[in-house]
């Protein structure tokens, strides 16, 4: 019999917790707390997080409500834990239930996970019993956002429904002392999901090991189409020049540098530098591709990152890619699944028809990717880790917003688009979408879309958007109907996508910089200073508009900005330069050139600061043409020399906005050419031009409104230089700086700043 004393003790408490909290291993570490403290009741997973229910003394239920603040899971994101005291109910035990099903939805789902130590010990243990198994997991590791369909977490929502575990799996699954205790994707050889090797012709390959015999011919040189955790990636020996060059040359994939992989950071040291806090980012659980700095010489191809100081490296983050790795390769190319421009591939057959004119041999399994998940990218720049590519370790983690939104999508922008959907004070950015110029990228937008809605259980009542009347993802919103419809400005959007991401709130200096985004005047912007709130802007600055001759031509062409901003410049002048670009461009070239220019035939006016590193970089002599988005300004990045205080002269001229001129910029350079300087000096000078002017110009507007908050975004600021450079003079003038981490600078991240924008507009 229970005393007096200790039945007035003896209390029950409900918890509602919120959170990544199903999928890693959290339900299993409460039962075992709760066992630990003698306390009976349940705990199960619903869809909006976890409810719990406990019974037991007050002390000890105290200081179980301590631990799960403090001694959770490592890969459990607790966003809240609230609880009450409720009637005792006299639990005989501590219990997991079944999931509880509820209309509404706030629960997080866990990104996918890479491989923890424990499972890669026991793949490598001759004596485990899941030995090389491809497949092996627990509650704290493997696949989760790529193959669930539905929530809560259970296995019945995940692709791995099919796979009935076996006896041994299922008494892991039930065991609360297993590692496996509740792991939805457990499995083994007996009862999971099995490796198989192919030819291009979905022939199978009579093998005992697949994935021996597929090291095998890579090593020979072949190339490997493998099935991974968000898609297919493609495979060559990074040590093998004639093998990358065929993997270029059939991917249509001329110059844009390849992803590496490799075994361990020990590896990765035999080519690259690496920090400590670039080994913290590569050994994290997200496992991203790093930007390293290249060591010089090194025994890769010099083919896998042309002309490119950096290798992006990736350690490996599936059971599959270790035992692959273990072939003794310095590195492998480890590229998506996909000729260049398409969504990267996850189906078998799909891969089979799309990439069977790429790669010789398949490495497929019969686990299905519900979604498409690239790898993402990342770079240690300025002090801080930057997300250049939010997918893959990332995804679906929300942004904490410091405000409630009503339920809306964003459709972000045209070029490495990613959608958003916000509830709340979370706002879901996708994973990498990539280009929409084409039928398959817009299906696999309006997939992610669909996919989205769905887990997240988020039915938008407003739907963000481009200005830009032709983009596939403004023609999906306007084709939506009973819901309403919301234009944000491009660059605006940038801004305010900074502004939510470090808790922004009222008037900022916005510096958007990019190569292309729709003007509310109908012109391509690029290079602007806004003074901006959530809600709306105003130009404060903007480089001055430059004719683009060939539109779009102009952007691949990067020649064609040289002849236009000599030609602003000089005047007809520009025929008589002895520089090596006029020489290329040749008299009829130029006279086409100069006549599209002055007459405005085909020659959209920009002020993009990308089409201004595009047109010296070709005055230079660094680049003329390009082969992917951006190459001209990254090569530029690449060339500078020493940081130096040499620069430019450059001026601006006052009206409606600051309008700064770029032609004292280019007498400068085409001066320095002409004395002979080294591309390398007038690369260094032009970046520290930029720097000088726009915190110059910073700091005149800052007077003037009285605004001391600075938010940089855009693509140009993936350049290292610039970003450092600028973030420095601008606090030394005594500003405050804002500057992206966790969401890409460039497109990728624009769609969180339309969600932002959108409500604010229509809240007014």
């Amino acid at each position: 019999m229970m005393g007096e004393a200790m039945k007035k003790d003896f209390v029950a408490r409900s918890f509602t917790i919120k959170g990544v909290v199903q999928g890693v291993g959290f339900r299993p570490f409460v039962y075992r707390l709760a066992l630990h403290y003698g306390l009976k009741g349940k705990i199960s997973n619903t869809t909006t997080g976890v409810s719990l229910h406990v019974e037991g003394i007050k002390g000890d239920i105290d200081s179980f409500s301590r631990d799960l603040h403090e001694k959770h899971p490592p890969l459990a994101f607790i966003t809240e834990i609230s609880s009450r005291t409720v009637p005792v109910r006299n639990f005989k035990r501590f219990a997991i239930a079944k999931s509880i099903r509820q209309n509404r939805l706030s629960t997080l789902i866990s990104p996918d996970i890479s491989i923890c130590g424990d499972c890669l010990r026991e793949m490598l243990d001759p004596g485990d019993r899941r030995y090389r198994y491809p497949f092996i997991n627990c509650a704290n590791c493997g696949p989760r956002y790529t193959i669930i369909n539905n929530t809560p977490y259970d296995r019945q929502y995940t692709s791995m429904k099919r796979f009935t575990m076996c006896a041994r799996c299922q008494a892991e699954y039930e065991d609360p002392g297993n590692r496996r205790f509740h792991a939805q994707p457990n499995a083994c050889r007996e009862c999971g999901p099995q490796v198989g090797l192919y030819d291009n012709h979905h022939k199978s390959i009579e093998t005992t090991d697949p994935v021996r015999e597929a090291i095998e011919l890579v090593k020979k040189g072949k190339i490997l189409a493998m099935k991974g955790l968000g898609g297919f990636h493609l495979i060559a020996d990074g040590e093998n020049i004639e093998a990358v060059r065929l993997l270029r040359e059939r991917k249509r994939r001329e110059e844009k540098p390849f992803a590496i992989m490799s075994y361990d950071v020990e590896s990765i040291r035999k080519y690259a530098y690496v920090d400590p806090a670039e080994e913290e980012l590569l050994t994290s659980v997200q496992r991203p591709i790093v930007l390293l700095r290249k060591r010089q010489p090194n025994r890769l191809a010099e083919n896998v990152a042309p002309r490119n100081n950096y290798f992006g490296v990736m350690l490996p983050y599936t059971p599959l890619h270790y035992l692959l790795l273990q072939g003794d390769f310095i590195a492998l190319i480890m590229t998506s699944g996909n000729i260049s421009d398409e969504p990267i591939a996850i189906e078998n057959d799909e891969a089979f028809d799309r990439l069977s004119n790429i790669a010789d041999v398949f490495l497929i399994h019969d686990r299905d990717i519900y979604l498409r998940s690239d790898d993402s990218i990342t770079r240690r720049t300025a002090g801080a880790t930057r997300v250049i590519r939010r997918s893959r370790g990332y995804v679906p983690m929300p942004v904490f917003l410091k405000a409630d939104l009503p339920p809306i999508l964003a459709c972000g922008a045209e070029l490495k688009n990613a959608i958003c959907l916000a509830k709340g004070d979370k706002a879901y950015v996708s994973q990498h979408i990539g280009d929409l110029e084409n039928l398959a990228s817009y299906d696999f937008f309006q997939m992610t879309i669909r996919h989205l809605k769905k887990i997240l259980r988020i039915d938008p009542e407003i739907i963000a958007y481009d200005l830009h009347p032709d983009y596939l993802s403004t023609r999906y919103a306007e084709e939506q109907k009973d819901i309403i419809r919301i234009q944000v400005q491009h660059h605006h959007a940038h801004i305010v996508s900074c502004m939510a991401e470090n808790g922004l709130r009222g008037d900022v200096m916005g510096l958007s910089f990019d190569g292309t985004g729709y003007g509310s005047d109908g012109r391509i912007w690029g290079g602007e200073l806004l003074v901006a709130d959530e809600k709306g802007f105003s130009r404060a600055a903007a480089l001055s508009y430059i004719p683009m001759p060939g539109g779009a031509s102009a952007i691949k062409e990067p020649w064609r900005m040289a002849v236009s901003y000599l030609y602003d410049a000089y005047g007809e002048g520009l025929r008589e330069l002895d520089i090596p670009i006029i020489r290329e461009t040749g008299d009829k070239g130029m006279e086409t050139m100069v006549k599209m220019i002055s007459s405005g035939i085909n020659s959209p006016l920009t002020s993009s600061l990308g089409r201004l590193f595009d047109g010296i970089a070709a005055i230079t002599g660094i680049r003329s043409r390009v082969y992917f988005e951006g190459q001209a300004a990254m090569e530029m990045e690449m060339a500078a020399g020493q940081v130096t205080e040499a620069h430019y002269n450059y001026e601006w001229e006052a009206g409606e906005y600051y309008r700064i001129m770029p032609r004292p910029i280019v007498r400068g350079v085409v001066e320095d050419l002409l004395k002979g300087i080294r591309p390398s000096e007038i690369s260094a000078k032009f970046h520290c031009t930029l720097i000088r002017l726009f915190s110059d110009i910073c700091e005149i507007v800052s007077r003037e409104r009285d605004i001391k908050r600075v938010v940089m975004s855009g693509g140009v600021f993936q350049n290292a230089i610039l970003l450092t450079g600028l973030t420095k003079a601008l606090e030394d003038r005594g500003l405050q700086v804002f500057s992206h981490r966790i969401v890409p600078t460039n497109d990728g991240g624009i769609c969180l700043g339309q969600a932002m924008a959108a409500v604010a507009i229509l809240r007014g």
